[in-house]
């Protein structure tokens, strides 16, 4: 059954490569985070750590400060294990790895030290679902719940505001590959996710038939227990600002326009976020704090 959200509860990353990354790891901010989907956040909150660099340059980037701009600190494989298992002695419901894909195998690493170590809580994979299906696989039995976007269905777009291509294609095979590893959702008796996978979409202002697509390729797709959260927190910011395709808010008929198609494909199990008016005021402060 779909649930509604208000705009607080989804926020919602050797010689450098297009991403900006090296060989090391970079963080921006380590915290709790309590406005991700209810069954992620609950009443503890999530233990983020928001990794620097990105793999996709979408000029709309909430977080463009660290995705794009590369604002964060280095640190070791082994710092990271002790961040992980700082953030389980807060008493969060997961560790939740936000745009960890550029990190990859050293996030591999450091959760083999924080596991041997005692880290045994729920640990989340926060991604474009721009993703490799082989560093996927390397991945098998370290994450419990992928938690990937679903961004484009056309080339057009995704080269447009993410420069890159064959996003589509790219991102349902790695959907694919996560459902594979983890199966159906599993959850609490408080009901915080413990196994499984959601795929987010942010609706984009006059690219309606593009949030359709996506939509009805799940619906089509992918078994139907799977979770689907519907993102209308979209706000202009970096350099989205200056596309007059994408510089403004959705408006309340596109909003409506997109709720009444979700509920027409009846899809099972998810959320909705409500239409909100100060969605700029929940973007995390990159402080580079943990």
């Amino acid at each position: 059954m779909f649930a509604r959200l208000n705009a607080m509860q989804i926020e919602s990353l050797a010689s450098n490569g297009l991403c900006g990354c090296d060989d090391k790891i970079k963080i921006a901010l380590a915290s709790i985070h309590y406005y991700e989907e209810p069954c992620i956040s609950g009443k503890n909150g999530s233990g983020t750590v928001f990794f620097s660099n990105c793999n996709l340059k979408c000029i709309y980037c909430q977080n463009y400060e660290i995705s794009s701009l590369g604002k964060g600190k280095e640190i070791t494989t082994k710092h990271l294990a002790e961040i992980f298992l700082n953030q389980q002695e807060r008493q969060v419901n997961n560790i939740n790895l936000v745009t960890p894909t550029m990190y990859a195998k050293q996030i591999l690493e450091a959760l083999k030290i924080a596991k041997a170590n005692g880290l045994n809580i729920p640990v989340i994979y926060n991604t474009n679902g721009y993703e490799n299906i082989e560093t996927l696989k390397e991945l098998e039995g370290y994450i419990d719940i992928y938690l990937p976007d679903l961004k484009y269905y056309s080339n057009e777009l995704s080269k447009k505001y993410s420069n890159v291509n064959n996003y589509f294609e790219i991102a349902t095979k790695a959907i694919k590959e996560m459902i594979r590893q983890v199966g159906k959702p599993v959850f609490s008796n408080e009901g915080i996710i413990q196994k499984g996978v959601i795929i987010r979409h942010l609706v984009l202002p006059n690219h309606i038939q593009n949030s359709k697509h996506i939509l009805k390729w799940i619906k089509e797709n992918i078994d139907e227990n799977i979770y689907v959260s519907v993102m209308a927190q979209y706000f202009p910011t970096y350099k989205a600002k200056e596309n007059k395709s994408i510089n403004r808010k959705l408006n309340k008929k596109e909003y409506k326009e997109i709720e009444d198609y979700l509920y027409t494909l009846n899809l099972k199990n998810g959320y909705i976020q409500e239409l909100g008016e100060h969605e700029e005021e929940y973007v995390p402060n990159f402080d580079l704090s943990e």
